[in-house]
């Protein structure tokens, strides 16, 4: 599907997330981007890329294990939380645009890729896994190349990963939050 120049186009705030993902996803066409997008959004399913990253951390950063598995730990309770989140929401996927991936689920708000990957930014990022920002970044972002989500998912998603790993940030290193 493109954007159809027959149908009516939403205005305000609700109006803009379709144009962004109209915008987006129209990257995806580039063989390149889409092979990214499709290879970052399978990597970020059910928080797979973060959770591995966080149980690979506990191994090879034995003295801080302990703060690794509580990262990773945090990371998954953010996942879980979006999923709660998005069962009471229901917000529909974009429908306007061919995605370029299949989904799990038919909601779309907020992006549960996008809970993890900023969990695991902040969870980790604490850590010091400077790798970690840039890759959770280029997560949300595929979800827009995608066209499975709205810029508005991806930003709460983000924000409600951040926030909930903010939060978890003292419990896991045992520092000052």
């Amino acid at each position: 599907m493109d954007d159809h120049h027959d149908l009516p186009h939403p205005r305000g705030l609700h109006g803009l997330d379709h144009r962004i993902v109209v915008a987006l996803r129209a990257c995806g066409t580039d063989p390149r981007v889409a092979g990214a997008a499709r290879a970052l959004s399978w990597a970020g399913e059910h928080a797979a890329l973060w959770l591995a990253a966080g149980l690979a951390g506990a191994v090879v950063d034995r003295p801080r294990r302990a703060a690794w598995l509580r990262g990773t730990a945090l990371t998954a309770g953010a996942h879980a939380v979006s999923m709660g989140v998005k069962r009471v929401v229901r917000r529909p996927r974009p429908a306007h645009v061919e995605p370029l991936v299949g989904t799990v689920g038919r909601h779309s708000f907020p992006s549960s890729h996008a809970t993890s990957a900023a969990a695991a930014a902040v969870a980790f990022g604490a850590l010091g896994a400077r790798a970690v920002p840039p890759l959770a970044a280029a997560v949300c972002v595929s979800r827009l190349v995608a066209g499975v989500h709205y810029p508005s998912d991806v930003a709460a998603g983000a924000a409600l990963g951040a926030l909930t790993a903010r939060l978890g940030v003292r419990w896991m290193t045992g520092g000052p939050a």
